[in-house]
């Protein structure tokens, strides 16, 4: 038996979507998936993505990733997480303490510099971006290695212009060029409190903000497409960027998630 009730993993090795728009669900998590269109030249999809959720334990895993010159790398990160996901399940059913997302961090660190994981990726074709995202109770961490994006949306948040969790990092990548290799390796990562009501949690390859005519260059016109049925928001994010002549592949992962637990405020507004 599983140990995870709802789990997904693809790399575009397994299916292109070239010319084809995807949007499937695993539970309350949806995954968006379009391989470029092949009129601009594009063949091949070398993007992949990872989910874990666990309603039970109030808590979602999900990778992203955006190889080049092959999915090897993308392919070799998902077997990573796969092969360890009895010790990473283990720390993400703990309840939430001031050490929980730091011994999530700390875990993932040492399986991404094992000396068995970094020889494996030398002999790979191509390196990866990597963008790791865990949501537990009103908290979200991430880890990021290169140029993939996580946007998160709450109204509080969207009415002082804040979209984005992290920044994207060019010239990082996982696999036969790889950070982790260096003398210090570099990388983002963080701990957000998520405000009271319902967020939006988005996470997206670069495919989607490097589209011909911008039109998601704008955080906010991201936050807009949201605004109805998350499938067909999905489909018509996809379908843009489709029209518009997207030739790199793009994958989206993207939930909702709610809390009335109280939140920080500036103390002279209590």
């Amino acid at each position: 038996m599983r140990s995870i009730p709802n789990q997904f993993h693809w790399t575009g090795a397994q299916s292109h979507y070239v010319d084809q728009i995807d949007v499937m669900s695993i539970n309350h998590v949806h995954v968006g998936r379009f391989g470029g269109n092949s009129t601009k030249g594009q063949y091949k999809n070398e993007d992949g993505c990872l989910v874990w959720a666990n309603e039970e334990q109030d808590w979602e895993l999900a990778m992203i990733l955006d190889a080049h010159q092959s999915a090897d790398s993308a392919e070799a990160l998902i077997d990573l997480l796969n092969a360890n996901e009895n010790s990473l399940i283990h720390l993400l059913n703990q309840s939430i303490t001031r050490t929980y997302f730091s011994k999530i961090e700390n875990h993932i660190l040492q399986l991404l510099q094992s000396p068995e994981f970094l020889i494996k990726c030398e002999i790979l074709k191509g390196e990866t971006a990597c963008l790791l995202v865990v949501r537990k109770d009103k908290y979200i961490w991430w880890l990021s290695v290169g140029d993939c994006v996580c946007f998160l949306f709450h109204d509080e948040l969207v009415n002082l212009n804040q979209y984005q969790l992290n920044q994207r990092q060019f010239y990082e990548w996982i696999g036969k060029v790889n950070t982790f290799s260096q003398q210090i390796p570099c990388y983002s990562s963080g701990v957000r409190e998520l405000r009271s009501g319902r967020s939006r949690i988005l996470l997206v390859t670069d495919g989607v903000l490097e589209c011909p005519g911008d039109p998601f260059i704008d955080s906010s016109e991201l936050h807009r497409a949201f605004s109805g049925n998350t499938t067909q928001s999905l489909y018509s994010i996809l379908e843009t960027i489709q029209n518009k002549g997207v030739r790199d592949s793009t994958t989206l992962i993207t939930w909702e998630c709610a809390h009335k637990q109280p939140v920080m405020i500036p103390s002279d507004q209590k």
